[in-house]
């Protein structure tokens, strides 16, 4: 049977008898290998996708900063929907359709009779996406059309980013070796791998309550029906007793960000506390992740994961009960809302602390750039590029000669008036 590794971590603020915590990570059916405690894994895809193309993709043109919990994350991405182990690869009903065999058609009479006609696809549904993550979103704020580009032509990339990648994924690697230990877990199913995701964030509750500190908190939501996922740095308590979200960004250079770096930065941030904050005033119902992402709450779970579970003090038989024990938790838990906000850049070659950057949290700002971000997953309206104002950030874009976006910003007003015109 396809199994995938999992590493999974321990808080070293939490007793030893409280066994291991297990990793959040989502597994495809490839071997993987995983940082623990919710972050990503390089893996193989069951696609045959090579998870580094995903992460160059991602990364196209980007400035040269990473946060840790980005890193791994994009990691991710190209098994995000892969068939997991255990699935027939058959849909049991019309919820298990892929999404693009769900487009409605629409039937119009016409004098020489009935033409069907297929609605377009949204971007969801061209990419098989059934959930966004956090990354994505910022990497939108960023450029959205280059966004694009880096999904349908992954390939045309910087080897420069693939050593980012490798210098980040050590950085991040000895920062969590720091207070983490190492354990493995199988998976055989999705609803497994979501169940590790969800025995982290268990495990972190506790700690949390007693004022300690934890570190990739995986958070998850939904905001205008479309499903989110993200994982936070690190959630720890100042001296005032604020709850702090604290973002660690690795430069290659050795200075701080432009102006128009920080605001994707803090948009990434803001996001993060919008989402743990709906998590803990009980949004995130049972059924909102098995409807959003399409598992099965009477799934029987591994039987590493039961262990899991039970080590951190739990007793569970089926991917719902594991849901339910999530939502009792968070609601009662207690927990306050993220006060502070804050994000630390660091440069990657040398690890010399360059400055630290106290984000403002404006609620219908963040969900209005959400709400804007969100219409072109939709299908609400086409990509977009970035205005004249930032075309510097097209200097740095691996897609800059094929862009059609910038082609037509750069023909001017009259020329595209024109093109108008004759068509």
């Amino acid at each position: 049977m396809l199994a995938s590794e999992l590493r999974t971590r321990l808080p070293s603020q939490q007793p030893p008898s409280r066994g291991p915590l297990p990793c959040a990570g989502l597994q495809g059916a490839g071997p993987a290998r995983c940082c623990a405690g919710g972050r990503r894994k390089e893996e193989t895809g069951a696609a045959g996708t090579c998870p580094c193309v995903a992460f160059q993709a991602a990364m196209a043109g980007t400035s040269s900063e990473l946060s840790d919990s980005e890193i791994l994350q994009l990691l991710e991405e190209p098994a995000r929907d892969s068939p997991q182990p255990g699935d027939s690869g058959q849909p049991n009903s019309s919820s298990d359709l892929p999404l693009d065999s769900l487009s409605t058609e629409v039937a119009a009479d016409t004098a020489a009779g009935q033409v069907k006609r297929k609605r377009a696809q949204t971007p969801l549904e061209k990419y098989s996406l059934k959930y966004l993550s956090v990354t994505d979103l910022s990497t939108q704020s960023w450029c959205e059309q280059q966004m694009v580009y880096g999904r349908e032509l992954p390939l045309l990339q910087a080897s420069e980013k693939v050593r980012l990648l490798n210098t980040g994924k050590s950085i991040h690697l000895a920062r969590e070796l720091e207070v983490h230990d190492i354990v493995e877990v199988r998976t055989t199913s999705k609803e497994d791998s979501w169940a590790l995701k969800i025995l982290n964030l268990l495990s972190m509750i506790p700690v949390l309550q007693a004022g300690g500190c934890v570190r990739e908190l995986p958070v998850f939501g939904v905001i205008d029906g479309i499903f989110l996922v993200g994982i936070i740095d690190e959630l720890c308590y100042t001296a005032k007793g604020e709850l702090e979200l604290r973002e660690l960004k690795t430069r290659g250079r050795p200075s701080m960000p432009s102006e128009a770096q920080k605001k994707r930065d803090y948009f990434q941030v803001c996001l993060y506390k919008y989402i743990f904050d709906a998590m803990i005033q009980g949004q995130l119902k049972p059924d909102v992740i098995t409807r959003h992402i399409r598992l099965r709450p009477e799934q029987p779970l591994g039987s590493q994961i039961r262990q899991h579970a039970q080590k951190v003090g739990f007793v569970v038989t089926c991917f719902g009960d594991l849901l339910e024990l999530m939502y009792l938790n968070l609601t009662l838990s207690d927990l306050p809302s993220i006060d502070r906000l804050t994000i630390e850049y660091s440069h990657q070659d040398s690890d010399t602390p360059l400055g630290t950057e106290v984000v403002e949290f404006e609620e219908e700002k963040v969900r209005e750039r959400v709400q804007c971000y969100l219409a072109y997953w939709k299908g609400q309206r086409e990509v977009q590029g970035v205005e004249i104002e930032e075309a510097w950030k097209c200097r740095s874009c691996s897609y800059s000669e094929i862009c059609d976006w910038r082609r037509t910003r750069a023909d001017g007003p009259e020329q595209r008036s024109g093109l108008k015109k004759s068509k």
